[in-house]
Parts: structure tokens; C-alpha cells; sequence
């Protein structure tokens, strides 16, 4: 089991007004157990707490009240530290969070024992040009210009795999793989395994089929549409726009995120309670 929490770090849902009572509940146990709770800036200026500023780089584990959204913005405010993140979920799917809305009290006095699990979860690396980004979730290269298909190229480890008219293409992580790649049929990859997902949205062919790639191996995309700029985005951000002619090249990074889970909270209980029905 990890130490138990000495110092927690908050961060919340963009609405006050939604975690407002559950960041009392939060304030009152961490009183109760003996854990220093703290606040950075922006989180003291959307709620006004009488709490200590803080780093959540700087803290033991950071609690993260919201849903998927909000636990993706606290992963990657934590890229490049070795704070793990956990969940209460404040959102309609929740996927990454552990702990349910009503089991607050209970189940983050268990965090704070250190009765946690910890998922080690890659990143991707995306480079466009000059543009260079990190992504927990997902890289998505999309047209620029709305209902007009695109034409991409793409080679895996340097090897041409042909090319394609599609909407766009997916790279998702395992964190990453259960959003907007599930939604357009690409696999999902169980924590734990060190890979992306590559699927392609609405393709223009019959034989267009996902693709899981391991670490150590580049995807190189080419916009070959001649007259639509491909956009490209990380994590839902734009970051980069392709001309015609211009590539962009996915891999694993070298950064980690850490995903702190309750025991009972396993991969596949999510995937069953939330997917499976």
C-alpha cells in the first residue's frame, strides 16, 4: 500500500456552484484525519476558501472533484511529477474517477490511509512542424473546414500503410481510448498496457480498420487533400494546422501520468458498469 497522504492538493469542476457543498465535505475529513489541504491560485479565487495556497506538484496526492474532464486538466497539470490523481465524480460518465459522489466522506478517508491502487498510464507526443504537444487522452487530426472530407497518408515505423479519405484519425492512450476513440469503434485498451489506439472517423472504404501500435514506433500523418488544411488537436486544444503536403508525427512520450484508484474500483468494474450496462 503508499504512505498515507501527509498533503492533498484540490482541484475542481469549472462550475463553483457544482462542487461547492462536496469541497466542504472534502475540507472537514482532511480536518478530521490529519491531512494538510491546500489550494492552488485559481482554485482559491473560484471558490474563496479560507485554505492554504499550494502546488499540486508539490503535494503527496491530488483529489480531483469533477468528472472525466475535470481529471484529464488535473493529469495534465501533473505531467512530468510523480503526483498520482483520484476522483470523486461530479460528471455524467466518470470513467477515470473512482469515487462516487455519496461515498465522498468514506472513500477518501480511505485515500488518505493509502489505500489506493495506482494505474502508470502513458502519454502521447505529437510534432507538427514547429508545434510540438503532450496529450493524456488523445491526438486528432481533423478537416479544418466543416463537412469536407479529407485525404491522409500514413505510415506506422516507417512503413507505408497507404492512404485514406476520411473525417480525421484518432491517436488515443489507454486513458484516452474509452472518449472519442470508443465512440467512432476503435478498441479499448486496458490500463496497463503500453500502446496506442490509430482509428480512423466515418473512413471513406470497407477495409479501413483500427490499429494498435506499441511503444518505439512513429505515426507519421500527410495531408494529401489538396485544397483543405488538416487541423490537428490535443486533448480536445488545437494546436497545429496542416497545410497540403504537411505531416504530423504521433508516438508515445517519455512523460507518465498516475491515476490513483480505490481497490474494488478495477478496470473492468468501470468498463462493465459504465459501457456494459
Amino acid at each position: 500500500m503508499p504512505d498515507r497522504v501527509k498533503r492533498a492538493a484540490v482541484i475542481t469542476h469549472g462550475r463553483r456552484e457544482t462542487v461547492g457543498q462536496a469541497l466542504a465535505r472534502l475540507v472537514a475529513v482532511a480536518e478530521e484525519v490529519g491531512v494538510d489541504l491546500v489550494l492552488p491560485e485559481d482554485e482559491l479565487e473560484k471558490h474563496d476558501a479560507d485554505l492554504p495556497e499550494g502546488e499540486p506538484s508539490q503535494a503527496d496526492l491530488v483529489v480531483v472533484l469533477g468528472g472525466d474532464g475535470t481529471m484529464l486538466r488535473a493529469l495534465r497539470r501533473l505531467l512530468g511529477s510523480t503526483v498520482p490523481a483520484v476522483g470523486v465524480n461530479f460528471g455524467s460518465v466518470g470513467f477515470l474517477t473512482t469515487i462516487p459522489e455519496a461515498e465522498l466522506d468514506d472513500g477518501i478517508k480511505r485515500v488518505f490511509a493509502g489505500e489506493y491502487d495506482l494505474f502508470d498510464l502513458p502519454t502521447l507526443e505529437a510534432r507538427a512542424g514547429p508545434d510540438r504537444r503532450d496529450a493524456v487522452n488523445d491526438i486528432v487530426a481533423t478537416s479544418s473546414t466543416l463537412g469536407r472530407m479529407i485525404h491522409l497518408d500514413w505510415t506506422v515505423g516507417g512503413e507505408d500503410l497507404g492512404s485514406l479519405r476520411c473525417d480525421g484519425l484518432i491517436a488515443a492512450t489507454p486513458s484516452g481510448s474509452t472518449a472519442y476513440n470508443l465512440s467512432n469503434g476503435g478498441p479499448v485498451l486496458v490500463w496497463g498496457l503500453d500502446a496506442m489506439a490509430v482509428t480512423f472517423v466515418a473512413p471513406h472504404s470497407l477495409q479501413a480498420r483500427p490499429l494498435v501500435i506499441p511503444r518505439g514506433t512513429d505515426v507519421v500523418i500527410t495531408n494529401e487533400t489538396p485544397d483543405v488544411w488538416v487541423t490537428a488537436l490535443a486533448d480536445g486544444h488545437v494546436f497545429s494546422e496542416l497545410a497540403p503536403g504537411g505531416t504530423m508525427t504521433v508516438r508515445l512520450g517519455p512523460q507518465r501520468t498516475l491515476l490513483a484508484t480505490l481497490p474494488e474500483s478495477t478496470f473492468f468494474s468501470r468498463y462493465r458498469h459504465t459501457f456494459a450496462g
